[in-house]
């Protein structure tokens, strides 16, 4: 074994592999990409349950069914509100067990409400399949993932969770094209059945295969640094893992908490309303159907494609700017798609919107590990969930507007003023610093 002439020996990197799965191939690569890896396929396993796909089912399921657009969108809603109830268990579960067991549990509850829905025929089976898959997606993956990846990376962080976050935006844009072209072939409810069987193949398995709870636990550091050390026995590399971690008490004291709180209540109520009722506004407003499908593949490809940059950016500018640009964007595009009628504005709308989900991916993420640390990120997280309960109105409410006034646009006006103060919050969301660092724990957050 080397060793260094003044300091303890230098471990050899074979020792760091302790714990990683047999069969990762790159052994000569930082495990945490393959965190990143599975979580990239586990969010765009996640996408059946989100807006976009959703949209693609209203129509057919309202020919066939009867429902309205309103009891429809309460499925949506009720999933929303079941992640953002469970959030607080399901955070504590990822900071003391790890998002293995999380992710996977969540996947085959996932699948099996998909399954469930092929064969539904009133909607209060609608609402509880939908809902506890919904439910799944937005806590159990969702967050799992995000806290999963910020756990094992630290300087990176931001390209991190730009890469994992990816896997949702090229769901969000591949995906309901696959749901048009089976529809062609076949009915909604077969489609249903494929869903459920995609759903374990890339959420259960890889979260089984792959997952690991923090890089600590297998020898390693975040990012893929190697503890070395210099004459004396001093350092050579400071260990990324001695960011300031707040405890949950310790964040609720500060202002910061409360308005990161309210910013994360708004985007999902903005963004998730709008997923949802994109594609029937866009025929309701005498767009073919594949002019419709074709914005909100538009939208999810902006997004897709802005995720790594931003990501890399984020490493480098504070979240908060980014959190306030994103907002400002969003006005503008709520704006806009209250009044567009035609496929060119619409894709201009996409474009907009499309940044601002992009921003979304990575930007809520980093807002609490960034600002909080990642030793009690999930049960941090976790606790600003139920606040969350606002946003599920979100989708029913633009369900009842379109229902009564017979146009979406109205419910758009009242997101745009959600979007402004989202901004607002994130204007005064200065980062606090901890007066008092806890024995053992350095460093304090930069402005």
């Amino acid at each position: 074994m080397a060793r260094n002439s003044s300091g303890p020996p230098n471990p050899p990197e074979a020792s760091a592999s302790q714990g990683i799965p047999r069969i990762w191939p790159f052994r000569g690569t930082y495990y945490g990409w393959a965190i990143v890896g599975a979580s990239f396929l586990a969010t765009l396993g996640e996408v059946p349950v989100f807006g976009p796909v959703l949209g693609v089912f209203i129509t057919p399921i309202e020919e066939e069914l009867g429902w309205s657009r309103a009891t429809i969108a309460f499925g949506f809603t009720a999933g929303t509100m079941t992640g953002s109830v469970a959030s607080i268990v399901v955070g504590r579960l990822l900071d003391r067990y790890g998002a293995r067991v999380v992710m996977a549990f969540a996947g085959l509850l996932i699948s099996a409400a998909l399954l469930g829905m092929s064969r539904m025929n009133e909607p209060w089976q609608f609402w509880v399949l939908f809902g506890v898959g919904r439910g799944s997606a937005i806590t159990g993956v969702e967050v799992g993932a995000s806290v999963a990846v910020a756990n094992w990376f630290y300087r990176k962080r931001g390209r991190a969770l730009g890469v994992k976050s990816m896997g949702q935006r090229i769901g969000q844009t591949l995906v309901p094209f696959g749901v048009l072209g089976m529809m062609s072939v076949s009915d909604w409810r077969m489609v249903f059945v494929a869903l459920s069987g995609l759903v374990v193949l890339l959420i259960t398995l890889p979260s089984v295969l792959f997952m690991r709870k923090r890089p600590e636990d297998v020898g390693l550091l975040p990012d893929g640094d190697l503890r070395r050390t210099g004459e004396g026995g001093k350092p050579e590399q400071p260990a990324p893992a001695a960011e300031a971690s707040w405890t949950l008490a310790e964040a609720l004291r500060t202002r910061a908490f409360w308005l990161i709180a309210l910013f994360t209540t708004g985007t999902p109520l903005v963004q998730g309303s709008t997923n949802l009722h994109l594609v029937a506004n866009l025929i309701d407003r005498g767009l073919p159907d594949v002019q419709a499908v074709s914005v909100l593949a538009i939208f999810g490809a902006v997004s897709a494609l802005v995720i790594m940059p931003l990501g890399m950016l984020f490493d480098h500018v504070h979240v908060r700017l980014g959190a306030m640009f994103m907002a400002a964007v969003l006005v503008v595009a709520m704006l806009l798609i209250s009044v567009a009628d035609s496929f060119a504005e619409a894709v201009v709308f996409a474009g907009l919107f499309g940044l601002a989900t992009g921003m979304r991916s990575v930007v809520e993420t980093l807002l609490v590990a960034n600002y909080f640390g990642r030793e009690s990120m999930g049960t941090i997280r976790g606790f600003m969930g139920p606040f969350r309960i606002v946003s599920p109105m979100g989708p029913v409410f633009a369900g009842f507007v379109r229902d009564t006034t017979g146009s979406y646009g109205p419910a758009f006006i009242v997101f745009a003023g959600m979007a402004v103060l989202m901004l607002a919050a994130m204007f005064f969301a200065r980062q606090p610093r901890r007066p008092e660092p806890e024995p053992g724990v350095g460093g304090e957050p930069g402005l």
